[in-house]
């Protein structure tokens, strides 16, 4: 029954936020903002954010990859010139994208306020570690798109020139 209020409020918020992508992406790389400057400051919760790094990474990946693996033989996106048009879908939708890296965030920045997670480790080894796994995650990415040719951003479908009309316009009277 408490929970009720809650969920509605969580809805109602998620479809005013939908249409507005720009706006949501600016507040959460705000709220990422304000997360690196507490860590930077306090000097501390190394491994919350390496942990936070490895979630984003992961939802990254999710994010590039195509809902149906060409590589599983799901025949997804066209490979002729003269094939239909099908736009990139995507494994993990951008909204979904956009919601899980905001709630990480916030669950990261809360966890800066509990001295539990300030676990000390030397962390050039984390940067290190992540950036290795990174650099791996993103070429098996890459690879995987130079393979199937194609690309994880859509702006559309493509536009052709019309013919050019030369038929003027009506004279004035």
């Amino acid at each position: 029954r408490v929970s009720q209020p809650i969920k509605i409020y969580s809805t109602v918020a998620r479809d005013f936020l939908a249409p507005h992508t720009l706006y949501r992406w600016i507040g959460t790389g705000l709220l990422f903002l304000i997360y690196l400057i507490r860590v930077l400051v306090l000097r501390g919760w190394y491994i919350v954010t390496y942990a936070l790094g490895l979630y984003l990474l992961n939802l990254v990946v999710g994010f590039l990859m195509p809902a149906l693996d060409p590589d599983e033989g799901a025949e997804t996106l066209p490979t002729r010139a003269d094939d239909e048009y099908r736009p990139f879908m995507r494994k993990l939708p951008e909204f979904r994208f956009w919601k899980n890296t905001t709630v990480a965030i916030f669950l990261s920045l809360v966890a800066t306020f509990f001295a539990v997670f300030n676990i000390p480790v030397y962390w050039p080894i984390l940067l290190i570690y992540f950036l290795i796994l990174t650099g791996v995650q993103m070429k098996g990415r890459i690879l995987h798109m130079i393979k199937h040719r194609y690309v994880p951003f859509s702006l559309g479908k493509p536009k052709y020139p019309g013919k050019t009309s030369s038929v003027s316009s009506v004279p004035a009277k």
